[in-house]
């Protein structure tokens, strides 16, 4: 009885994992196909319709008499409706589906047969060329019109959120290293209330810091420059490096800084050959963190850098407010937005539990 119990309670979980997992991406293969979708395709159907499904297929067409009238009942194949009807579409005893399409004023009739339509019908790299180009880019709207427009050089955003994020994870992940294996192991005056100011900080908004360093940055004309943005985010990012990565450094054994004692190393060589090797998970959850809030910040980059160096977030901004209704190249460019931080996130996800959970469980 008990082991139908925990068949049961096993089957009942993955069924709902399974379910919050399906939830939680349906909304990314939907932008996923939809940038690999041609422009027209996308006014007409959704995402889904990619998948393998019987649709009404046009096979042909036949022209109706000049003289037919359509205020009156069509005689079409045996078949009689009113013009409402026809163009609605009538299906015919053999499967076929007989439609009018347009107005009153046109005589040709479309015929539809229902057909099991393969997967990726349609697809195409174009919409990717389009938004990473600098020049005009062309496609076809709804109605078959061709719409030419200026692309966003999204190709240059990206190289500049990569020019301010791996900086930018770096520079916090070196300073926040030196400073948790102080905190942890060495002793100077000041140590606990300066560990306490460093947590402390981790509750304070960052939006109350933007105007003063602001005016700083204009007084020392860094406004507009990368290096703004390193400094901003390294700022940002230390009280929460320092936290995480000293509840790691703390755990290591001291017999191993004893060891290190005796055989004559330095704090300096202790800290290189022993704790930063030791804190490979801890880093690692910190570079997701701090990688992932600098890729996807859109506030920050755009109080201090502008448009000057447009990022990833805020080419997305000027995509969406430009061509809102071009989805064809806001889903490319979103799509390319998140490539990077998932191939990050899966690249180190194996240290990421490891290094949230370090220092939580002592004894």
């Amino acid at each position: 009885m008990k082991k139908d119990r925990g068949a049961l309670a096993r089957l009942t979980t993955g069924l709902v994992l399974l379910m919050i997992v399906l939830l939680w991406t349906i909304p990314t293969i939907g932008v996923l196909v939809t940038s690999f979708r041609d422009s027209q395709d996308i006014y007409s159907s959704g995402w889904w319709t990619v998948l393998p499904h019987r649709d009404l297929v046009k096979i042909g067409e036949l022209e109706l008499p000049a003289e037919t009238d359509p205020d009156k009942i069509v005689v079409i194949e045996g078949h009689s409706a009113s013009f409402d009807e026809w163009r609605a579409g009538v299906k015919l005893a053999d499967g076929r589906t007989l439609r009018w399409p347009g107005n009153k004023r046109t005589r040709t009739i479309e015929i539809y047969e229902e057909r099991w339509v393969g997967f990726g019908a349609n697809l195409t790299f174009q919409n990717y060329l389009d938004v990473l180009s600098a020049g005009e880019v062309s496609y076809k709207d709804a109605q078959g019109n061709t719409i030419t427009r200026m692309s966003n050089n999204f190709a240059d955003a990206v190289l500049n959120s990569l020019a301010v994020s791996i900086p930018s994870t770096l520079i916090p992940i070196l300073i926040a290293a030196f400073a948790a294996y102080a905190f942890a192991w060495m002793e100077f005056p000041g140590r606990r209330p300066l560990f306490i100011i460093v947590v402390a900080l981790l509750v304070v908004p960052l939006q109350i810091a933007l105007i003063p360093i602001l005016r700083d940055y204009t007084r020392w004309k860094l406004n507009g420059t990368f290096l703004s943005m390193w400094l901003a985010h390294t700022g940002f990012g230390l009280p929460l490096a320092i936290y995480l990565l000293y509840n790691y450094i703390s755990t290591i054994p001291r017999d191993i800084f004893e060891s290190a004692l005796l055989d004559g190393a330095t704090p300096y060589n202790t800290f290189v050959r022993l704790v930063l090797p030791l804190s490979v998970p801890a880093l690692a959850s910190f570079a997701i963190f701090q990688f992932l809030w600098v890729w996807n910040d859109y506030l920050v980059a755009l109080v201090f850098l502008g448009d000057k160096n447009r990022v990833v977030t805020s080419a997305l901004a000027a995509m969406v407010g430009e061509k809102g209704q071009d989805w064809h190249l806001l889903t490319s460019g979103a799509f390319m937005s998140m490539i990077l931080p998932l191939v990050v996130f899966f690249a180190l996800q194996r240290f990421f539990v490891r290094g949230l959970m370090a220092g939580s469980v002592k004894g």
